[in-house]
């Protein structure tokens, strides 16, 4: 089937119900990496106060457009043309962003980039929501996960799971603070930061 992945139709709705406690009451959500956007449908059809904005590299646009036009929810945009590490993002009001398994895909001169791009974007107040698989204190929090680590570095050595230690030392001169992390099913997680208000 075009545009679809078994892994995001498994934990959609534990995301949703993590989610429902962290998004913003309206106001738009930009996703970063939306894939196949099956994540965006699910999550535009339950969160029909919020404007949810795809977006994402060029060639996986069309399994987004697939899944977008099977719907006729109005409010669900994109996909946009996003590479995380281009100099300008697309101009955007956005009062939260959202990434679903992408820092341990990303080089990590990526998701330093990712976070940059995200708190130039944020207003004061405004979240960034990160979900995946996170090391602690540079340990893994699974066997599975150690695996999975290994699995991707033998794919691309820049792919890796993600310390949430070097995430927060990245993030806090940026203006971003972690304010809450919620364990998830499968050895996962749903980190939120929260943009502060920037000095100077």
């Amino acid at each position: 089937m075009t545009g679809y992945f078994s892994a995001a139709d498994r934990n959609k709705e534990p995301i949703r119900q993590a989610l429902a406690s962290l998004l913003p009451g309206q106001g738009s959500v930009l996703e970063i990496g939306s894939g196949t956007g099956q994540h965006a449908v699910y999550f535009a059809q339950h969160f029909q106060h919020l404007h949810w904005v795809t977006s994402d590299r060029q060639e996986n646009h069309s399994a987004i457009r697939s899944n977008l036009e099977s719907t006729s929810l109005d409010n669900l945009a994109g996909p946009l043309l996003l590479d995380v590490a281009q100099d300008q993002w697309p101009p955007l009001e956005v009062q939260a962003v959202y990434s679903s398994n992408t820092c341990h895909i990303m080089a990590w001169e990526e998701v330093l980039a990712m976070f940059r791009g995200v708190s130039g974007l944020l207003p004061d107040g405004g979240r960034f929501l990160i979900y995946g698989p996170f090391n602690l204190d540079g340990k893994f929090t699974s066997q599975s996960n150690r695996e999975f680590d290994a699995g991707l570095r033998q794919r691309a050595p820049h792919m890796g799971v993600r310390d949430l230690g070097a995430l927060e030392d990245a993030a806090a001169p940026l203006g971003l603070s972690l304010a809450t992390r919620m364990d998830m099913p499968a050895n996962n997680m749903l980190l939120c930061w929260k943009r502060g208000k920037q000095n100077g």
